[in-house]
């Protein structure tokens, strides 16, 4: 029987294990696990999916290892921190700044893992999913689809259905929601909560959506990058765009993946705030619904600059840009020479002029800081 969502939803738990019994007996699939070889016994890995029995045990099985896999070699750290700011028994729509397409949302899967919890549901653009192995792999990983491509009639019908689908999630299958604060990753380093996002989730309950909002538990979630492994493909992106909109070419969204995943990111920071309830309480009703969802953006924009881990690399890139050294205790001269030869090397790509390259470069690390201080006299 077809049901409102088939198209968007993540597998259900009979689904999954068909699809995984079927994906890890192909032999073309296992052929592609051998990258792992150097550290892991594809073979033996293969018949420990094979013998999971839940999704959950998939999970843990399959995509947790493939994420420290990775972890051990692009990150030198990873913190975490927020967890007691949640009760595992309650459900919450988890709103993240925006800088990896798979890591961001990742980053808050493993942190469940590590306390016991399972995965939330996450949130995936269909631009995103561009082959069939991409899209298995989302919907058995509990992300469902942002439908962004269509007519204007069908765009209308996509977002409503969306905001239908995370709603029924928290109130009707009681799991927890994992969105970025926009549409599509921030390129400058500037993260902002997208108002028409909020507007979108308003739309399951346009009676009393400020209520609804309250009861979906929002709770910003924080992701700092030491470095950005697709910091040279958002500068050269940005560049591109200042006279003409970018047009992106077959399989970019794909190489921002695989760079994401594979690329260097130093020490990585994870950090879960704290659910807005009361804020979301204390607004005026007298406001005009837009209004509301200004003060609710910027509650949110508050803990995201709150919680993001500034790194010598934001502290640098700063002073580089208002060629001073107002924050030169927060690092070395070997740090920032270390850092110079990392952005030149960045810097170096043959359709775009390296002073361009580094103008952009360096706001992506240096806007966190402004963020932060921006209401501050320092």
């Amino acid at each position: 029987m077809k049901h409102l969502f088939d198209s968007i939803r993540p597998y259900t738990e009979e689904e999954t294990m068909i699809k995984v019994k079927k994906m890890f007996t192909d032999p073309d699939f296992i052929q592609q696990l051998m990258i792992f070889e150097d550290t892991i016994n594809v073979s033996e890995w293969v018949k420990e999916v094979l013998a999971c029995k839940t999704q959950l045990d998939f999970r843990l099985t399959f995509a947790d290892r493939v994420f420290h896999y990775f972890a051990e070699k692009t990150c030198t750290k990873i913190h975490y921190s927020g967890i007691e700011n949640i009760d595992p028994e309650k459900q919450y729509l988890f709103i993240g700044n925006h800088r990896d397409i798979v890591l961001d949302s990742a980053f808050l899967q493993i942190y469940y893992f590590k306390n016991g919890y399972d995965a939330t549901r996450s949130a995936i653009g269909d631009n995103l999913i561009s082959t069939p192995l991409f899209f298995e792999l989302a919907r058995l990983h509990k992300m469902f689809v942002v439908r962004r491509s269509g007519s204007l009639k069908e765009k209308i019908h996509h977002t409503h259905l969306l905001s239908s689908y995370i709603h029924h999630c928290i109130f009707v299958e009681k799991e927890s929601v994992w969105i970025a604060q926009g549409n599509g990753r921030t390129k400058n380093g500037d993260d902002k909560m997208q108002q028409g996002l909020l507007k979108m989730l308003t739309y399951a309950a346009p009676q009393n959506p400020i209520l609804a909002l309250n009861l979906m538990q929002i709770t910003p979630v924080t992701v700092s990058y030491q470095y950005e492994p697709c910091d040279s493909l958002k500068a050269r992106e940005l560049a591109l765009s200042e006279n003409a909109p970018y047009t992106k070419q077959p399989g970019e969204d794909a190489n921002s993946i695989i760079k994401g995943v594979a690329g260097f990111k130093g020490e990585v920071h994870f950090a879960i705030g704290k659910p807005l309830c009361e804020e979301l309480e204390r607004i005026p009703q007298k406001l005009s619904l837009n209004e509301k969802l200004v003060m609710i953006c910027n509650q949110i924009d508050r803990q995201i600059y709150e919680h993001y881990f500034l790194h010598p690399q934001n502290y640098i890139a700063l002073d580089i840009q208002e060629n001073s050294d107002r924050f030169s205790t927060q690092y070395t001269q070997n740090e920032k020479l270390a850092f110079i030869n990392y952005l030149n090397e960045q810097s170096m790509v043959p359709d775009v002029p390296k002073e361009k390259m580094m103008r952009y470069l360096l706001d992506i690390y240096a806007n966190p800081i402004r963020n932060r201080f921006k209401d501050l006299k320092i």
